[in-house]
This record gives structure tokens, C-alpha cells and sequence, in this order.
């Protein structure tokens, strides 16, 4: 018997992962109501998006983390999993919502502001997300 594990199911709608543990989502970044933030994505993206909170991503000096992963329909159209740090602002977690309701990666073009936050973590971190 084969202890492998089976291959994740795609998710058909947008993931939204957002980072909670360790610096994100703690009073280590001060200023930012973060539970708000969460409840935003939540309300907002419910129907269209899974939204998820999760212990720390490992990449705590671009605090507070998102990572949206495409959806089956973006990954089949080239859309890859974007992470975007620094996000304590309450318009950037507008536009992620907006960009995540129109689509996400794969089907719709981000706002360009969210360039600004957009980043590159170490394999070992993204492997664990992505996977």
C-alpha cells in the first residue's frame, strides 16, 4: 500500500490565504485593525472566494501577508499563486477584494498599486503554501 499522498483537489474558486500567526496579524504591526481586515476579505470575497486563515507563512518581514492562489479556471489560463506583503492598509485589502471578485490570477489583471506589495518568498515557503 503506498503511503503517498493523493493529489490536491484544484479549488474552483480564488484561495486567499491570509497569514496569522507569528508578526502578521499581531500587535507587532501596530495601526492596523487586523481583525477587520480578515472580516473584510471574508464578507467580501465570501461567495466568490475561499478565504482562510492560517499560522505563520514564514515571511514575517513583509507583515501582513495575503497570498491569493488562482482558481481552477486562472490556473488553467497561466495564473499563478501571487503573494503580497505589507498589506496594513485597508484600500490595499479593498483591492485585493476587487481584484479577487473580478477574476484573480489568470482571469483578471491586478490593480497596479498592488504591484507595490507584490513579492517573491524563498521555495521552501511557497512550497508549503502551494502545495
Amino acid at each position: 500500500m503506498s503511503r503517498r499522498k493523493a493529489p490536491a483537489q484544484a479549488e474552483p474558486r480564488c484561495t486567499v490565504t491570509v497569514c496569522r500567526g507569528c508578526c502578521c496579524g499581531t500587535a507587532k504591526i501596530p495601526g492596523v485593525d487586523h481583525t477587520a481586515q480578515l472580516a473584510a476579505l471574508k464578507t467580501g470575497l465570501g461567495p466568490v472566494a475561499r478565504v482562510r486563515a492560517v499560522n505563520c507563512l514564514d515571511a514575517c518581514e513583509q507583515a501582513n501577508v495575503i497570498v491569493v492562489q488562482p482558481s481552477t479556471a486562472g490556473r488553467a489560463a497561466g495564473g499563478r499563486p501571487v503573494w503580497l506583503g505589507l498589506v496594513n492598509d485597508p484600500d490595499a485589502t479593498a483591492d485585493i477584494a476587487a481584484w479577487v471578485r473580478a477574476g484573480g490570477p489568470g482571469l483578471a489583471e491586478p490593480p497596479e498599486i498592488l504591484d507595490l506589495y507584490a513579492f517573491g518568498p524563498s521555495r521552501r515557503v511557497r512550497r508549503a503554501v502551494e502545495d
